[in-house]
């Protein structure tokens, strides 16, 4: 049976050259995604120095969750290959999962430090656009994790929408949880205690960092089933 998420129709009717090019750069940019998604976790990770407070493992936790697993359960499907030795599609479902079921597990607990963090110094709760887009993310990440269970258990429970179609809901839900992760990464960016730990042209670095992996996971998606879906309409 053919993949449904490794089929991608752009570069169709470039020329040779061109196509070898296209195809380097992608895998270039596949690269760059995932040594992005483990260099700033394991960045943020020694930036927060967890354990020095309650605070500073909601940004270890958060990072782990959507800059590590999230990034990495999705660029598994990935056209251009990947960097885990799965050749089998049950295979690469079931890593996929691992890896939303730890996005999930993390952004929980990473969720329990930051409430602890500001009920302990009492201070407000959903007060910055960070905490709102942060909230925001995660009810979407529970609302992708119950259309991910549609896709898998379709015939028992039953439900109306072809398989197909549930797979594009859950493929658009996917760009859209990891979309919102990736503004809410980049607005922690700006809280004070980012600004006071990294200054300078560093800052501006790490700003522009969380949109390598964002645009890959976008094309990706895109690609395999938007546009897909699109052209057999």
């Amino acid at each position: 049976m053919p993949s449904d998420v490794e089929y991608s129709p752009v570069g169709d009717g470039l020329g040779m050259r061109e196509f070898w090019l296209y195809v380097w750069l992608r895998r270039a940019a596949l690269i760059a995604a995932h040594i992005v998604g483990l260099g700033l976790t394991l960045i943020i990770s020694v930036l927060s120095r967890p354990g020095t407070s309650l605070f500073s493992w909601h940004p270890l936790c958060m990072s782990v969750a959507y800059c590590l697993c999230m990034t990495e359960g999705i660029l598994l499907f990935s056209a251009e290959g990947t960097i885990f030795c799965f050749k089998s599609r049950k295979n690469k479902v079931r890593f996929h999962w691992l890896c939303q079921a730890l996005v999930l597990i993390a952004a929980a607990v990473g969720l329990g430090f930051i409430l602890a963090s500001k009920t302990v110094s009492e201070l407000p709760h959903l007060v910055s656009w960070h905490s709102l887009l942060g909230f925001s993310t995660l009810t979407a990440s529970l609302l992708q994790a119950a259309c991910g269970i549609c896709v898998i258990f379709h015939k028992q429970l039953r439900l109306s929408p072809s398989p197909a179609r549930l797979k594009l809901y859950h493929a658009t839900c996917g760009l859209v949880v990891y979309l919102l992760a990736t503004v809410t990464v980049i607005l922690a960016m700006f809280s004070d205690w980012f600004q006071a730990t990294v200054k300078g042209i560093g800052w501006w670095v790490f700003v522009m960092l969380p949109l390598s992996p964002a645009v890959v996971v976008m094309n990706q998606i895109t690609n395999a089933y938007l546009l897909r879906n699109k052209m057999s309409s």
